[in-house]
């Protein structure tokens, strides 16, 4: 069976390896990419199983990033990261149905893996309803 991918998207370069780090040693395979604009042609071309996008970035934010991934794929399971706890935009993420938050200031992110893993496994078995 192929590993799964995660895509992981913020503009810090010190979150984005060590979730690279942490998801590799769980068996997943991690694309690493700074900007909204990437992460659209990768969703669209490498069809990854999970999306961690953070939330604020410059240039296209992860807000309209979370849109456009909706349009495309609305099962799709994306984590919103966020370092600051901005309610309106995790209202407006949570409307577009995002599919969980992950905090960058904890320590242990063990629990976000495990939510990630459950995430995929449903989205899995909604595709293979589908067919």
């Amino acid at each position: 069976m192929a590993k799964k991918k995660i895509l992981v998207v913020d503009d810090e370069i010190d979150f984005t390896e060590l979730m690279k780090l942490r998801l590799e040693a769980s068996g997943y395979d991690v694309i690493i990419l700074n900007s909204g604009e990437d992460a659209l042609n990768t969703v669209k071309t490498d069809k990854p199983d999970a999306v961690l996008l953070d939330i604020m970035m410059p240039g296209t934010d992860g807000i309209a990033v979370l849109k456009q991934i909706r349009a495309l794929d609305a099962k799709l399971p994306v984590f919103m990261v966020t370092a600051f706890s901005n309610e309106e935009r995790i209202k407006l993420a949570g409307k577009l149905n995002a599919t969980g938050f992950i905090v960058k200031s904890r320590q242990d992110i063990s629990e976000e893996i495990k939510n990630i893993t459950r995430a995929i496994e449903i989205a899995d078995k909604y595709r293979e309803k589908r067919g």
